[in-house]
């Protein structure tokens, strides 16, 4: 079949915002529901110059421009609302990454699928405060930075230093935060500023593989590589008081600690198994799809339940591995403050996932229903008095944790009643790639990078300094304009921002 014109593609989407575009039915085959996505004039025309090298190219296959996943995604059975696309999308597997959709579970047709949650499940971002002041940082930040990349294994193929057996794992994978805190690594009160409480409780280490085991067992604890890392970072504006200081952050130049990880090994085995089950399934099943990459199960079938057990624990993992790295980051500030990490106040702000999928309440069409929503490169947003989001954060929404890129900012925002409206509660999760990561090894040089963030003043300490091309600040959209998007669409609300002065890297 040949491809439409440029042209022929834009009919089906329509501007109808400053920052919306609408894609309408006949955009992709058998679309259920109408896409949108949220972009600003700013960072549009990486989002459509996509588009059109697709149309400009010929033959099937191969790569999907992420407005024409979103399309897919919104052929999916028992989607409900729109299939939506956060100002960072870009092209990923499945589904694009920046894509949330929500599916009835009313619906025995309604699906899941290890696509719209990614393969680094309950990838994710945590922030902690300190009540130290940039003066303080400064002149031991080179030590610092190597004291946090001494005692937090970093890294592709990197091993933990917190001792776990076997037995360790399968009780971390069922109980998440709840085994830190047994342990020893955890306060009380890092559980109750943490998205889930840091257990999801369908999880089933039974469901999770024995193969998916042997590759986490050694990495709990541990940040991985690719575009995770740990930085300690400054407040460098605060636009909304009010929330900061609910957050405890009371002062422009305060100190804060950056945390971007996830499940490691553990969770790319259990989404690769869980593909190869699911293409099996769909034929069983019955399940048309556009793109073979959205391999799915219904919801309810022994497959689609098998995941889900199997992706929570997975989750769970990934925050008990936050939560160690949150424990060895306390105790690397608090040798080089000669201190301890309660009298550093170095709290939890709050601990959010953006690769997941979770049944959720939210209103359709006027009724409440329950859906299973997925967030795959996009940030749950739940807006003030929502009951899942914490006591000190009722009255101003749940903090959403915006990671910026290497060097570049980072930002804090909250949660809105328009986002729940619009979004089911979801928002962006930081600036979303530009280039891939063959170009940028292909553009750029890694010498350039580290002296770059040199000159910025930002100490550097990197497992794998080759590597560091690929998370340039160049390889990424300006996460500013992506949260710009985002605050001008009214989905989240700009609160504080944030600029790095050290980084910790694979």
């Amino acid at each position: 079949m040949s491809r439409r014109s440029y042209d022929e593609e834009n009919k089906f989407i329509e501007k109808v915002g400053p920052v919306t575009y609408r894609i309408k039915k006949g955009f992709v085959p058998n679309m259920n529901v109408e896409g949108k996505v949220f972009v600003n004039d700013a960072i549009r025309d990486l989002l459509f110059e996509e588009l059109g090298q697709y149309s400009h190219s010929s033959g099937s296959g191969g790569f999907l421009p992420a407005l024409k996943q979103i399309g897919n995604v919104a052929s999916l059975p028992g989607i409900v609302g729109l299939s939506m696309g956060m100002p960072d999308i870009h092209s990923g597997y499945g589904f694009a990454i920046g894509n949330v959709a929500a599916f009835d579970m009313d619906d025995k047709n309604a699906i899941v699928s290890p696509g719209g949650v990614g393969f680094d499940i309950n990838c994710g971002v945590r922030l902690l405060r300190t009540n130290l002041s940039e003066k303080d940082i400064l002149p031991i930040k080179e030590e610092l930075a190597q004291s946090l990349f001494d005692h937090i294994p970093v890294g592709v193929g990197s091993q933990g230093i917190i001792p776990t057996s076997a037995k360790d794992l399968e009780a971390a994978l069922e109980m998440g935060l709840d085994w830190s805190l047994r342990e020893g690594y955890a306060w009380p009160e890092d559980k109750q500023n943490c998205e889930e409480y840091g257990r999801m409780l369908n999880a089933d280490p039974s469901k999770v593989s024995s193969r998916a085991k042997k590759r986490g067992l050694p990495q709990l604890g541990t940040l991985g590589a690719g575009n995770h890392y740990l930085e300690v970072q400054i407040v460098d504006e605060i636009m909304d008081k009010a929330a900061a200081k609910k957050m405890g952050i009371d002062r422009v130049g305060q100190v804060c600690v950056m945390i971007h990880s996830g499940s490691r090994g553990l969770g790319h085995q259990v989404a690769t198994d869980a593909l190869v089950l699911m293409e099996k399934a769909m034929a069983t099943q019955k399940i048309n799809l556009n793109d073979r990459q959205l391999a799915c199960a219904h919801i309810n079938s022994q497959e689609g339940q098998d995941y889900l057990a199997g992706m929570a624990a997975a989750a769970n993992f990934a925050w008990v591995n936050r939560q160690s790295m949150t424990f060895l980051t306390r105790q690397a500030f608090a040798k080089a403050f000669n201190s301890t990490p309660d009298d550093l106040d170095m709290h939890v702000i709050y601990d959010v996932s953006h690769n997941i999928a979770k049944v959720e309440e939210h209103m359709v069409n006027g009724k409440m229903k329950r859906l299973l929503v997925h967030r795959k490169g996009a940030t749950r947003a739940f807006p003030p008095h929502h009951p899942l989001i914490p006591v000190d954060y009722q009255f101003t929404g749940q903090p959403v944790l915006i990671g910026g890129t290497m060097g570049t900012c980072s930002y804090v925002l909250t949660g809105t009643e328009k986002g729940m409206e619009e979004t089911f509660g979801s928002t962006c999760h930081g600036a979303g790639r530009a280039l891939s990561r063959n170009k940028s090894r292909n553009n750029l040089s890694y010498e350039d990078v580290l002296n770059a963030l040199k000159e910025k003043g930002i100490s550097i300490r990197v497992a794998s300094p080759k590597l560091v091309m690929e998370e340039a600040p160049e390889s990424y959209k300006d996460v500013t304009q992506v949260v710009d998007t985002c605050h001008e669409a009214g989905i989240s609300k700009k609160c504080i921002k944030l600029r790095p002065v050290a980084v910790i890297k694979g």
